[in-house]
């Protein structure tokens, strides 16, 4: 009788007392008994209003000690986090700005009270914080900074999976559990067992419930590893059973803990588990060998002594991975985020299809096979990879929502460059992954390129949707404008402006604006002379190989400009995004792509960190912020959304995921309803539902194309909206 325990089978919800509850008795049986398909669960009300009390210790020992007492505040939630944990978030530069709102310590506790006013949570908060009388202490009531504040505790599984440059850490012993009154002493026990073994991890978790999660360095792929990971696994499950707990506080026992369950129940439950399974499973279908009769924890090993994937050569160099494709493949540890339909922005296809082939998940599982070479024989060349990967969008949810930054989009390009090596793409390709070259033509007759591109025989031929409609070239792109424009604050500082092929030919009007507010802020516009393209279609259909070559030819016409320090600033999220990401990515070596990474910024992000001075203009209202799932993944939205609020508005970021057009991806014939069944998921209500007085406010092109085609309202770009401020 412990807060968490999932270990085994809840045959006690059996008992009269219990009310002989077949459900509950079911919950939590790891797919061994029945497939779930629907549950009714008891809700309990939630406060409305709450504070957060951090309480610091000088060890996660101490802090662990103090759970009791903690617990007797009557607060909703205490977890931890210890000093392993932030020292692994420093060194991977994650929460740079919110760990030094922890107090003074090592270890600490984050302590959450609720009330139906703020005043009431407050005070509970504050009284709490007198009783308990920890080493350090902040209160936070503010609810910015209590959101940001748990993200560092949610950030534990990305923080300590892959440190950059140190062995791997494992799941097996991540989730054990025992009496909060036994906390701190089973801690100590279990760090001496760490030392004793040459392990180091970190210890942080739901600490109320008596919860530790943790990862360890486990040698899984040597013989000498594997003796001592079963010696470990055989001396922990005792030493948690000693001090009352469970090896299985909230994950399950599955193949990796279930070896060791007599330890805890006994043989007579043990054998009564068995029973209780040949009564819902007599043939043994239900997912078999797993918590019941297991395999012992050595056998079917994801890597194990005969692990020894190939190392094909590539075009990125997954510097997080060590330059290894295979440790790439590898990343994705399971936790099933991606399986998220109600939230962030991975993975738009399975939020579509809730297939599993379609998850972030299911993907990087096929990878692994195909490395594997046991499943997948024909490796790179392989029809079905290719199919798991081709609804990809290539959006980079999962680089900025997963929690171990497992980055499909690059995984996609490289698999692609491969795959069709000699062959042939999908004329997709070469209509619209070569739009940049293509538009330089069309510019020159803008009337005849748009009603060529609107027949339906045409868009047959280019493998377009016959649906949907083709934006149209502009009459003027910008650098036309540009060329017959004189100069403006010729004296002032410069920032180069990157004329991407979007906006260039087929919305000027946002690079003008874009321009025009640059110098509003007393700057000195510069435009690159010539043909640059980053060329982010490229990677959609993994033409890496001319990728490159257009961003050696990027870097070769900005490098005076790289190297004298002036900053570029992009109206394209995705461009600015490519210089952040692919570029580094693509060429690790070359001092100028790193600057280069360095001095790309978005408008919204210039104008905050190099014109401190400036000040927007004004503009009342309602505004909603859709962002380009690059922009989220790579950069980041809180400058764009500061700036709307700095003008006035009543502005918001909408949690809207991808607007399913990305790229080139919704233009495909094959790929229409799917990009508007994403499309439908999330962001057309919000669309819906927004007001006609309502500012629409994305400056992705795909995305102001997928809400003005599917959605009937035209979404500004956020030069537009300061431009039409300053002239209102």
């Amino acid at each position: 009788k412990i807060p968490r325990r999932v270990s085994g089978l809840n045959l006690d919800d059996l008992l009269p007392e219990r009310g002989f509850h077949v459900a509950r008795a079911l919950a939590g049986s790891e797919g061994t008994c029945v497939a779930i398909l629907e549950a009714t669960v008891q809700l309990h009300p939630w406060p409305r209003d709450k504070a957060l009390l951090i309480l610091g210790y000088p060890s996660i020992f101490e802090a662990a000690d103090h759970v009791p007492d903690v617990m007797q505040t009557g607060c909703m939630a205490c977890e931890a986090i210890d000093q392993v944990l932030v020292d692994d978030m420093q060194e991977q530069g994650m929460h740079e700005s919110e760990i030094p709102m922890l107090p003074d310590g090592h270890g600490w506790l984050i302590v959450e009270y609720g009330a139906d006013t703020r005043e009431e949570a407050d005070a509970t908060a504050r009284a709490a914080r007198e009783q308990l009388e920890a080493p350090s202490s902040h209160m936070y009531d503010d609810p910015g900074d209590e959101d940001r504040l748990w993200k560092v505790r949610e950030a534990g599984l990305g923080a300590t999976a892959y440190l950059p440059g140190a062995v791997d850490h494992y799941e097996g012993w991540e989730d054990a559990a025992v009496p909060p009154e036994n906390l701190g002493a089973y801690l100590r026990d279990f760090q001496e067992l760490l030392d004793r073994c040459g392990y180091d991890t970190s210890k942080y978790g739901h600490f109320g419930q008596g919860l530790v999660h943790c990862r360890i360095n486990f040698g899984l792929r040597s013989p000498g590893g594997l003796d001592q990971w079963r010696s470990f696994m055989d001396e922990v499950s005792s030493l948690v059973v000693a001090h009352g707990g469970v090896f299985s506080g909230e994950h399950g026992d599955g193949q990796s803990k279930a070896m060791f369950m007599e330890k805890l129940y006994g043989l007579e439950l043990v054998q009564a588990f068995r029973e209780f399974k040949a009564i819902w499973d007599p043939d043994g279908l239900m997912n078999p060998r797993k918590l019941i009769e297991p395999y012992r924890i050595d056998e079917n090993l994801k890597l194990g002594t005969s692990y020894s994937p190939p190392d094909p050569d590539v075009h990125f160099h997954y510097p997080e991975d060590g330059g290894s494709f295979a440790h790439a493949a590898l990343r994705c540890v399971g936790a099933g985020k991606c399986r998220d339909i109600t939230e962030g922005t991975m993975c738009p296809s399975y939020m579509a299809t809730l297939d599993e082939e379609h998850s972030t998940r299911g993907r990087a599982r096929v990878l692994f096979e195909m490395l594997n070479g046991e499943e997948i024989s024909d490796g790179f060349r392989s029809d079905a990879v290719h199919e798991a990967l081709d609804l990809c969008l290539s959006c980079k949810g999962c680089k900025g929502d997963c929690p171990v930054s497992v980055d499909m989009a690059t995984y996609k390009a490289e698999f692609l460059s491969k795959y069709y090596k000699r062959r042939l793409r999908p004329r997709a390709a070469y209509s619209m992954g070569l739009i940049m070259l293509h538009a330089r033509v069309a510019t020159r007759v803008p009337r005849l390129a748009n009603a060529v591109a609107k027949l339906g025989p045409v868009k047959r031929a280019a493998g377009i949707a016959p649906e949907r409609p083709m934006p149209t070239f502009a009459r003027e792109s910008f650098r036309a404008w540009w060329q017959g424009r004189g100069a403006v604050n010729p004296q002032a500082p410069p920032v180069v402006l990157f004329p991407d092929t979007f906006n260039d030919f087929l919305h000027p009007e946002v690079l003008r604006a874009t321009a025009e507010v640059l110098e509003s802020a007393g700057r000195r516009v510069e435009v690159p002379d010539g043909f640059v393209c980053c060329g982010r279609p490229l990677f959609d259909y993994g033409m890496l190989d001319t990728a490159e070559r257009f961003l050696r030819r990027v870097l070769d016409r900005l490098r005076p400009w790289i190297r004298e320090g002036v900053h570029l600033v992009g109206a394209e999220p995705s461009c600015v995004a490519v210089f952040r990401d692919e570029l580094p990515g693509l060429f690790p070596h070359d001092e100028d792509a790193k600057r280069l990474s360095l001095q790309a910024l978005t408008l919204a992000e210039y104008l905050k960190l190099q014109t401190p001075d400036w000040r927007p203009p004004s503009r009342a209202g309602h505004a909603l912020l859709h962002v380009h799932c690059h922009q989220a993944a790579v950069m980041g939205y809180d400058a764009e959304l500061e700036l709307l609020q700095a003008m006035g508005l009543d502005a918001e970021k909408l949690d809207s995921g991808c607007c399913g057009l990305a790229g080139s991806f919704g233009f495909e014939a094959e790929k229409y309803e799917l990009s508007k069944a994403v499309y439908e998921h999330r962001l057309a209500g919000m669309v819906r539902d927004a007001g006609p007085d309502t500012l629409l406010v994305a400056d992705g092109f795909s995305c102001k194309t997928q809400i003005e085609q599917l959605g009937g309202r035209r979404a500004r770009h956020l030069a537009e909206v300061i431009r039409e401020a300053a002239r209102a």
